[in-house]
């Protein structure tokens, strides 16, 4: 009977109304109609957030004649003095040269200046003094004399060493982006930046077949790579805001075909990308109709052995909302799980780094007028919010170097990944904004699934939660907060890089590492973020094989024959995968 599952296409169910609306459903359709015209021209940023932010700050700094004086002492004392402070913009040697490092000198103070204009004036509110702050540094990167060509001396040196080849050269690459960018959907372009990465071809190449398919998602099962295999399979759960193909790239760093190499069982779902039409989609579809089901696929798949489920992003967070709601009395999994991975994904919201800056009910009401009007959100539309967090480097320091300098950064497996965006339906996100991120509902108890409030602590199997260091999505402090949440058995682990490369670090790349507490050391609850940095210890290295070791300590030693490739729907990375 369990093989039966495998072999059809499932329908897709008929859904219940959830027990609650969006906030959006709930407004006057003339508000939302004209605040989405306001998001389409603010880029989804609420002015009147950003107004109020401004307002608190330079009114309290209006009242505040301490604080004024400060200032004031800082630009009598500061002239003529040298700004201290590394900067990777102005590392070449000829920043240090007459009148470029006056430029950079000024530049420095007026960023100390702003550093100390925008924080420790009281009565602020937290919020608005970290949106003014944030806003500040952005302003400020925007006009670094390092964006400009008459006060760049790197661009004035290889311009005059190309014989103005450069400018050119960083003209055409301006030509060809916004070309580009003013085409209209299906138009002939010229080749993207990204090429030739195609998913199948170049990167997803891992052996596997489609199993499974329903209106949301595809699992793909992954052909042995050994004679024998551990019982447990593993089931990967991505984020549905990226392509799961971030997880097999090429086959070097590929963690499918590292995971299938060391003997086990891999299935991987798919997240189907939405369209206008599944505006209504929300958390628990995204629960029932893909996690579960694909849940249960692993159990067929299994013979009933316990799954070693891996939650990536948005994907580890649905996984703890399973595991916590579904694996408690009284209410059971489609299969049992043998542990628990979570990598970079967040469960307590308190702290979600300066993502939250994007994160009030001011912002969500914009955003939420902007996903109604078009039924989701455009992965550009998100893609913009995160290099918004890194603009200096993501946007400021790309474009001189492509505009200015003329250079191309070389292709790769991950940029050609990153620019194959997706959708996120209307419902889904509003819900996930408003009750994660907004209210942080699943750590403080109010979080429902089928009407019943997620407590972490039911999760009954070990976890494997794995955070980075350079994480602007789930920062490592945010992740870590799991401890205080489950009882359960606990490794926590803290890899170099950011939330994609350092999730993609494969054994052999240069200058990876991770940090986790001596064997033996058992975590605590009680231990902060920095007390655990402090008695972490440091490895050299991928972190796979650490993560791979202890999947094996919490799998049956025993070896048993691969289990049969079920009748299949065509060959991975399957259709979900394809780009428009």
């Amino acid at each position: 009977m369990k093989q039966t599952l495998l072999r059809v296409v499932a329908p897709a169910p008929s859904r219940p109304p959830a027990a609650t609306a969006p906030p959006a459903a709930r407004r006057h359709p003339l508000d939302l109609y004209w605040q989405s015209r306001v998001a389409r021209a603010t880029g989804g940023i609420s002015p009147i957030a950003m107004q109020l932010a401004f307002q608190d700050w330079w009114q309290h700094l209006a009242v505040s004649p301490g604080k004024c004086g400060e200032l004031a002492t800082f630009w009598l004392t500061a002239l003529g003095g040298a700004a201290a402070g590394e900067d990777r913009r102005f590392a070449h040697f000829a920043w240090r040269q007459w009148p470029f490092a006056q430029y950079v000198s000024g530049f420095k103070l007026l960023e100390q200046f702003w550093q100390q204009a925008t924080s420790g004036v009281a009565g602020v509110a937290p919020h608005h003094a970290e949106v003014v702050a944030f806003t500040a540094r952005q302003l400020l990167d925007m006009w670094a004399p390092s964006n400009f060509l008459w006060t760049n001396p790197e661009v004035q040196r290889a311009a005059l060493a190309s014989g103005g080849r450069s400018l050119v050269d960083g003209a055409l690459n301006w030509r060809q982006d916004l070309c580009r960018h003013l085409a209209p959907p299906g138009a002939a372009v010229a080749e993207p930046v990204d090429a030739p990465y195609v998913p199948g071809v170049d990167v997803a190449v891992t052996p596997g077949q489609v199993i499974f398919r329903n209106a949301l998602i595809e699992l793909i099962q992954y052909a042995p790579q050994t004679a024998r295999v551990y019982r447990e399979p593993v089931l990967v759960v991505p984020s549905w805001i990226m392509k799961y193909y971030i997880l097999d790239l090429s086959p070097h760093n590929s963690l499918v075909r590292y995971l299938v190499g060391q003997g086990h069982t891999v299935l991987m779902m798919s997240w189907r990308n939405p369209g206008a039409a599944d505006r209504d989609l929300g958390m628990e579809d995204y629960l029932r109709d893909g996690l579960l089901a694909a849940l249960a696929q692993a159990d067929a798949v299994g013979g009933g052995a316990p799954v070693h489920a891996v939650g990536y992003c948005l994907g580890g967070t649905l996984l703890a909302i399973a595991a916590a709601a579904l694996g408690g009395e009284g209410r059971a999994l489609p299969a049992r799980l043998a542990s628990l991975t979570l990598l970079a994904a967040q469960t307590d919201f308190s702290e979600p780094g300066e993502l939250g800056l994007f994160i009030d009910d001011s912002e969500l009401a914009f955003l939420d007028a902007l996903m109604w009007d078009q039924g989701y959100l455009d992965g550009d539309q998100m893609a913009a919010s995160f290099q918004l967090l890194h603009a200096r480097d993501l946007v400021w320091s790309r474009l001189m170097r492509e505009y200015l300098l003329g250079q191309r950064s070389a292709p790769n497996d991950l940029m050609a990944w990153n620019a194959d965006s997706t959708r996120l339906p209307f419902r889904m996100h509003s819900e996930y904004l408003h009750r994660l991120f907004l209210h942080n509902d699943l750590a403080e108890g109010r979080y429902l699934v089928d009407g019943r409030p997620v407590d972490l602590a039911a999760i009954g199997a070990p976890l494997y939660v794995l955070a980075t260091e350079r994480d602007h999505v789930s920062p490592w402090q945010s992740v870590y907060k799991i401890h205080r949440l489950c009882a359960a058995p606990l490794e926590f682990v803290l890899a170099s890089g950011g939330h994609n490369a350092g999730i993609v670090s494969e054994p052999g790349h240069a200058n990876r590492s991770y940090r986790s507490l001596p064997p033996g050391t058992a975590p605590s609850a009680d231990l902060s973020p920095q007390a655990w940095l402090a008695r972490a210890s440091h490895s050299d290295g991928s972190w796979w094989p650490h993560w791979q070791q202890w999947l094996v300590q919490h799998s049956d030693r025993q070896p048993v024959a691969p289990p049969p490739m079920a009748a299949t729907l065509g060959p991975a990375p399957g259709q979900f995968v394809a780009r428009p």
